[in-house]
């Protein structure tokens, strides 16, 4: 028995003193490695310090950004960026869009709706060609999803600037009947106003004020949007210009085909209301006052039949 302690204790040291070796020499290799890692990152050339502090979104988001934006490219039609330029410029060019965002948000829609789409299918246990007209479906939708979203801001902002149009012209007309000339009645216009309208009136007083034609840059300020009325303005500003007539007299025909026409949109859309309750009226108020209505009628002859 004691011969027996005896190798056990003998056992039980050697396995304890292996231990701590090996713990000094694991610690000792840890050190040994951090040492070595400040040594490289200070032996490192400047370059590659640099690169590595720079932030997370210019080294991996913006070259991703890039490599998409190289596929929608390729993928789409070569017109396609002329397309969304025309787009930016009706939505007003907002400060955080420009093409190539667009076409890597389109390329990135694709992708990861198309991806979510797949999940969803394999989770609903559909069969493989609903797999793929599910995948399909949800890609279109991703990829169309930030035109809509520019078509919709550009809406907006035309909605808006066809509402202020008729009193912007008024105060133009104003201005240039009281002896100013048309560059001075633009920044009026442009300083005494705000919204959208104000801005286009804005950038068309900085095109003329570098050296831009007057009708230039009028063209330039009905290409750059799609209402109807502004376009009509500039093109009759342009025909004013090159035909010699008095632009007092083309703005107070304008303001008043322009005052004329808001009213008959307004009279156009209490024309459409009778037709957009209709359906309301239908299915949700008449059904409720039949119930309010007619509702304690039957309760009563429930009664009184109940009673018999």
């Amino acid at each position: 028995m004691l011969l027996l302690l005896g190798a056990g204790l003998l056992f039980s040291s050697i396995v304890m003193a292996l231990c701590i070796v090996g713990v000094l020499t694991s610690e000792r290799r840890a050190v040994a490695r951090s040492v070595a890692a400040v040594q490289a990152m200070n032996a490192a050339p400047a370059v590659i310090a640099d690169e590595l502090e720079r932030p997370f979104m210019e080294r991996v988001i913006a070259p991703l950004g890039g490599r998409l934006v190289g596929v929608g490219r390729k993928i789409t039609r070569a017109d396609t960026a002329q397309k969304i330029a025309h787009r930016l410029d009706i939505a007003g060019n907002p400060p955080a869009w420009d093409v190539n965002r667009i076409i890597g948000l389109k390329v990135l829609g694709l992708g990861v709706l198309g991806v979510l789409g797949f999940l969803f299918a394999l989770s609903r246990g559909e069969a493989f060609d609903r797999v793929v007209i599910y995948t399909a479906g949800f890609a279109a939708f991703g990829y169309v999803l930030p035109n809509l979203l520019l078509k919709n801001a550009g809406d907006k902002r035309e909605t808006l600037m066809r509402n202020a149009l008729p009193d912007a012209i008024d105060l133009l007309t104003i201005s240039v009947e009281a002896g100013l000339g048309f560059d001075a009645a633009v920044a009026r216009v442009a300083k005494n106003t705000s919204g959208p309208l104000a801005q286009e009136f804005s950038r068309l007083l900085q095109e003329m004020q570098l050296g831009i034609g007057r009708a230039e840059a009028m063209r330039a300020m009905g290409e750059r949007t799609s209402l109807p009325d502004l376009k009509s303005f500039c093109l009759a500003m342009v025909q004013a210009d090159s035909l010699g007539i008095p632009i007092a007299r083309v703005l107070r025909i304008q303001s008043h085909e322009m005052r004329t026409k808001r009213r008959q949109r307004a009279e156009e859309a209490a024309q459409k209301v009778p037709v957009k309750i209709l359906f309301p009226v239908i299915f949700f108020i008449l059904p409720t006052i039949f119930i309010v209505v007619i509702g304690p009628v039957f309760l009563s002859m429930g009664d009184l039949f109940g009673s018999q």
